[in-house]
């Protein structure tokens, strides 16, 4: 997340988008043949996402509740209960509606709207006398005054008292619904009903009920998942589409996280290889580096074993012998001082595994650690460059803007990710652990050379271009070496994105077809999610 002095390189939201046109503007200004000789590939059309707080909750979800009674014409509260029950997905009641119909839709989430108690026709009716004397069949007490009284949609009418009290018992059992206390009647409550007559009681179980039916639209809402910072940031994330899952949305607070599993974002690595490579990252890594290192495979059972005293002939509890100096067999004839190269060719298969991890493991964390490196020490580095450069008054103000190497640094961060995890992506594609299609996997070496390719030029450009942001900071002499540097930085920065997009492009549509399992990954770079405005 950018820190406030970062505000006069990093532009606000919209830069991004407006990065094509700055850099046009420059090329025509200047008339620069060359500066930015790399074309940037288009921005993708990205939907705007939301990040909701406990203030803007209730402008959410009303948003939401308003389409539905409009669409149907149905009063709040089975609005908010036809919502819940499709998981707040309108397309979902769409469909239903058209297949349906308005009665069908009702039916299956078991609303009960008679057509006189529609808003419309409430609205064209008269006003509905009660009796005089009322008989309540729950307490059988006869109430004289209507006022007493609360009769909800489906008709059935009861003392408030008994109203108020089946209120609260259904609020102590956490139901979000409150039905009807009709045996057998599934009619919905209404909620200004409910709130009325708990609030004059229990203003306590009213204000429990309101966070009730603000919480149940973050609860069971496909479209809504809390951000995973720690400490919380008091925020939840809503896509517009409910079917862009496979998304990566970065919160306000500068959190990034994948939407389908609510991790880490870790695109380009699906989620299911991503989980196995987390909880083995975690709880694995250490133990099978000291296995690799401390320990010998018996040539038998394959078992590790662990020398205890200085003698290298050891054995094994499946009885056989070994030579802990090059984890042989001992016989007669045994004899290890000269290399045998046939005998490391059959390596055995549980270290060769441990060989297999450490190799993905250490790069993995290579470039981990290097963007960190990238992001504490080369970035005040960068800071200072770009305060020598705009202090130059003897160059055109234009020349001397310094947002191009904030731009550059950015994307060398991101593509530090995508390296990483596209190691963690390798290891599972190319490893026993997932299942290929029988037809494709003589195509699987050729597509693990090609990956195993575009994944080094990645690496390359990326070296180049940490080293280029790296250059040491010194007065700028004259504009033609600012626009060198301008040139050199911008083309490599823009490589480097678009060898980040290719690789994404050759994971979802070369590799993950191969696959039995249907995998797909989040778009490169995650959406930018904008807090909700409140209303006015």
């Amino acid at each position: 997340m950018a820190s406030d002095d970062e505000s006069y390189l990093y532009d606000d939201d919209e830069e991004d988008e407006a990065e094509e046109e700055e850099d046009d503007g420059l090329e025509a200004d200047e008339d620069d043949v060359g500066l930015f000789e790399v074309a940037a590939p288009q921005p993708e059309h990205r939907a705007d996402h939301w990040a909701i707080t406990r203030k803007s909750l209730s402008a959410a979800q009303q948003q939401d509740v308003s389409m539905v009674m409009n669409l149907v014409n149905i009063e709040r509260h089975n609005a908010r209960a036809l919502l819940m029950h499709h998981r707040w997905k309108m397309d979902r009641i769409h469909d239903f509606l058209e297949g349906r119909g308005r009665e069908g839709l009702f039916r299956e989430a078991g609303i009960v709207v008679p057509p006189e108690h529609s808003t419309a026709a409430r609205a064209r009716a008269p006003p509905h006398k009660k009796p005089r004397t009322v008989t309540c069949n729950v307490c059988f007490e006869d109430v004289s005054r209507p006022s007493d009284v609360s009769t909800m949609d489906c008709g059935h009418c009861f003392c408030n008292d008994c109203w108020t009290q089946h209120f609260l018992a259904s609020l102590g059992n956490g139901k979000k619904h409150i039905h009807c206390m009709q045996v057998k009647c599934p009619a919905i409550c209404d909620d200004c009903t409910v709130r009325r007559l708990l609030g004059r009681k229990y203003p306590d179980a009213a204000k429990r009920f309101d966070n009730l039916v603000l919480d149940s639209y973050l609860d069971n809402n496909a479209s809504v998942k809390w951000c995973p910072s720690a400490p919380h940031c008091g925020r939840a994330i809503r896509v517009v589409d409910a079917s862009e899952r496979y998304c990566e949305v970065e919160c306000p607070c500068g959190v990034s996280f994948c939407f389908n599993c609510a991790a880490p974002a870790h695109s380009p690595c699906p989620c299911p290889m991503w989980d196995k490579w987390d909880a083995k990252f975690r709880g694995e890594s250490e133990n099978l580096k000291w296995i690799a290192v401390n320990t010998k495979s018996c040539p038998k059972c394959l078992r590790p074993i662990e020398k205890n005293g200085g003698c290298n002939h050891v054995s094994c509890p499946c009885g056989q012998h070994l030579c802990y100096a090059c984890g042989g067999r001992l016989d007669t004839l045994h004899n290890c001082n000269r290399y045998d190269e046939a005998g490391h060719a059959n390596y055995d298969s549980i270290r060769r595994q441990m060989l297999r991890y450490t190799h993905y493991c250490d790069r993995f964390n290579v470039h981990v650690n290097s963007r960190k490196v990238e992001q504490t020490d080369l970035w005040p580095a960068i800071q200072k460059r770009a305060v020598l450069l705009e202090s130059a008054t003897a160059i055109r103000p234009l020349i001397r803007e310094a947002s191009w190497m904030a731009r550059a640094h950015r994307t060398l961060l991101a593509s530090r990710l995508v390296l990483a995890r596209s190691y963690a992506f390798a290891y599972y594609m190319f490893g026993d652990e997932v299942r290929t299609y029988p037809s494709e996997k003589a195509n699987l070496p050729i597509a693990k050379v090609l990956f195993e390719d575009q994944q080094w030029q990645l690496e390359e450009n990326a070296e180049k271009l940490s080293k280029v942001l790296a250059a040491e900071a010194k007065p700028v002499v004259a504009e033609e070496e600012v626009l060198r540097a301008m040139q050199e930085t911008s083309n490599l920065a823009k490589i480097v994105d678009t060898h980040c997009r290719e690789m994404y492009k050759c994971i979802q549509d070369e590799l993950l077809p191969l696959l039995l399992e249907p995998m797909t990954i989040a778009p490169y770079r995650p959406d930018k999610a904008k807090d909700l405005p409140l209303p006015a």
